[in-house]
């Protein structure tokens, strides 16, 4: 069997922070080897920096079995699936005036560092559907997860008229076609829930039609338990914020708060992140400092790739895919 990307990390990444990516892929193949499961995290604008190409395949192929990720990465897939040649990148971002910015609003181009999201196009093609789907579920007494929402729009059929990439490339659809667990904190920090909002506060939806983070990290604390067994569940974290802070607590949370016994740490941890250790900052603390927290054993295997995840997770997802 072929292994290009294999064969050329394992040749050229030997030191600093490219051995640390060869030594973290190949501890999260040895983990699924020996049975365990994986949580991956996504922060920044992972979706929009189209990591779906390849994620969608780590979800194909099992080789993750539950998300947590930003409200952001939830709907920026959909929207790079609906609305992709509407897309306009922008490499001399750095050299942007803010009347260029101005001018870009104007547009209805929504920047993301080099990437421009076309509001009518994304935003509001999703809305569309969504909002009825909110709708729907409120009259008839029915509440539900934001993911769920999403999921249930996607395997409806009613945004294939609309996709502009091979369907292969987005990662929530190959996860709503799953049934992929997710939890998404924080989810009315994005485009979606702010539009929920506004339906909430003109009075045409009910707050308590969609579920909330409490809510999620109550599914989380049941999933966790039922899925820690043998092995264990790893914890590969792109970025760092919400996504990652909010699914690691569960650990934590169920043997300190709830007084449960028998409940395993986290079995493998990795984080990809660009953010360095000062005072207070969580997403560049050492992964020791979770043992402190409860969050890790002394002898959970912790990696920690000090670079820019859009250019070393797609590597390791293909180490991993091309060898587990």
């Amino acid at each position: 069997m072929s292994k290009p990307i294999t064969e050329f990390i394992e040749k050229y990444y030997l030191h600093f922070n490219s051995a640390a990516l060869v030594d973290a892929s190949k501890g999260y193949v040895a983990h699924l080897k020996d049975g365990g499961k994986m949580m991956i995290t996504l922060a920044g604008a992972m979706s929009t920096a189209e990591i779906g190409k390849i994620l969608a395949e780590m979800i194909r192929q099992d080789k993750v079995d539950i998300i947590s990720c930003t409200g952001a990465n939830l709907e920026e897939d959909l929207m790079n699936l609906v609305a992709h040649s509407h897309y306009e990148r922008v490499p001399h971002y750095r050299d942007l005036t803010a009347q260029d910015e101005w001018a870009l609003l104007e547009r209805g181009l929504n920047r993301v560092t080099d990437t421009c999201i076309p509001e009518e196009e994304a935003f509001r093609r999703l809305q569309k559907h969504i909002v009825e789907i909110w709708k729907d579920a409120e009259a008839k007494g029915e509440r539900y997860f934001p993911h769920e929402y999403m999921y249930k729009m996607l395997l409806s059929g009613v945004l294939e008229q609309y996709y502009e990439i091979p369907k292969e490339n987005s990662w929530m659809l190959a996860a709503a076609e799953k049934n992929l667990p997710i939890v998404v904190p924080g989810w009315e920090d994005s485009t979606m829930g702010n539009i929920f909002s506004s339906y909430c506060i003109k009075g045409k939806l009910q707050a308590s039609t969609v579920k909330s983070g409490i809510e999620y990290m109550m599914y989380l604390a049941d999933w966790y338990p039922k899925n820690s067994g043998g092995k264990g569940v790893g914890f590969f974290q792109v970025g760092g914020g919400i996504a990652g802070d909010f699914p690691i607590c569960v650990v934590p949370m169920l043997y300190q708060d709830m007084e449960m016994t028998g409940i395993p740490f986290w079995s493998y941890f990795c984080q990809i992140s660009d953010s360095t250790t000062s005072y207070g900052s969580y997403s560049g603390a050492v992964p020791n400092e979770k043992i402190t927290w409860g969050k890790l054993d002394i002898h959970t295997p912790k990696y920690i790739v000090e670079s820019d995840a859009t250019i070393c997770a797609p590597l390791m997802f293909s180490y991993i895919l091309e060898n587990s």
